[in-house]
């Protein structure tokens, strides 16, 4: 009798001796045996990460959400309220300005993180002395604590940059910007476009090193210069690493919260605080129902940003597949 060898998939057709049903029926049993233990493993990491998720994050969103109802203070009593809390938002002036300079914060900031960012990517990616130890320095900013880094620049602007700016007698920074409401807002977008700018760099890197040298040769034989290239082959051929830098960095930036407190704190006056600093600072100042709404809506806003960028992305990759 001669044993039957079952042909693997991938496995060219030799004419020898296929496997009987039998066989195939038992290697299919054993597969299904093994695929029904893995999942058993699956659902062992599974359940206890779900059951922490659920207590620590769900649980007191939900319980939080309930309270923007009520005029809870954060302890002792409460009364239901309905819509109260939430038509007082579209009125109130603070929150509208943190709103105003968060969102105005986030776009100002994206747009200076990617351009810096693309271009050091494109700078790196060319035959350059040194090229693996720049990046390497390039990177080290997205390591530091952000609140560190604010206390460091805070230093720079009130002390250092003064100094030098009186030593050359350039009269409009011999004052510290942090304390001037026109120009507060652009040390935080210096800031955060320095500490964020490494995490779009990497993007953009593993973006253009997947672009083929090929394309690069064909149309320089065409004539095309290095202007005509970044125009019509590399940014088309980037647009999926560019698009989930700017929905990231957005979304990074409207939580805003370490850098601002280290720089500024919100100052002068409220002219640099941030949904995120409003919310948390009314948290501790006995309005946690009022800034439980805050949170309720600018959770709202986050997901309706990530539903654009799933949706986005997901077009992207169907155009480029």
């Amino acid at each position: 009798m001669t044993v039957q060898t079952p042909l693997t998939p991938g496995t060219p057709d030799t004419g020898g001796p296929r496997p009987g049903p039998a066989t195939v029926a038992s290697r299919v049993h054993r597969r299904v045996g093994s695929l029904r233990r893995t999942e058993g493993v699956y659902y062992l990491f599974l359940v206890p990460a779900l059951v922490l998720f659920t207590a620590f994050v769900v649980a007191p969103a939900c319980v939080g959400v309930f309270y923007s109802f009520t005029d809870y203070l954060g302890f002792g009593q409460w009364h239901f309220l309905g819509l109260e809390n939430y038509r007082a938002l579209v009125s109130d002036p603070a929150i509208l300005g943190s709103y105003g300079f968060t969102l105005g914060f986030a776009v100002v900031t994206v747009i200076v993180t990617q351009v810096i960012a693309l271009a050091l990517a494109i700078a790196l990616t060319k035959r350059v002395r040194f090229a693996s130890g720049l990046r390497a320095v390039f990177v080290i900013p997205m390591v530091v604590s952000g609140i560190i880094v604010a206390y460091v620049f805070n230093f720079l602007f009130s002390n250092t940059l003064p100094a030098l700016a009186t030593a050359v007698g350039f009269g409009p920074l011999e004052q510290s910007i942090l304390g001037d409401p026109d120009l507060a807002w652009l040390a935080i977008v210096i800031v955060s476009a320095w500490q964020t700018i490494p995490g779009a760099l990497l993007v953009y890197t593993a973006g253009l090193t997947s672009i083929p040298t090929d394309v690069y040769e064909a149309s320089s034989l065409d004539g095309a210069g290095a202007w005509k290239q970044l125009r019509s082959i590399t940014l088309p051929l980037i647009g999926g690493f560019i698009v989930i830098n700017t929905v990231l960095g957005v979304k990074g930036y409207l939580g805003a919260y370490d850098v601002i407190v280290g720089l500024t704190n919100g100052g002068p006056g409220s002219a640099t605080s941030s949904v995120a600093m409003t919310i948390f600072t009314g948290f501790t100042s006995g309005d946690y129902a009022y800034q439980m709404a805050n949170a309720t809506v600018f959770f709202v806003i986050t997901v309706l940003i990530s539903v654009l960028q799933l949706a986005v992305t997901r077009g992207r990759n169907l155009r480029l597949a």
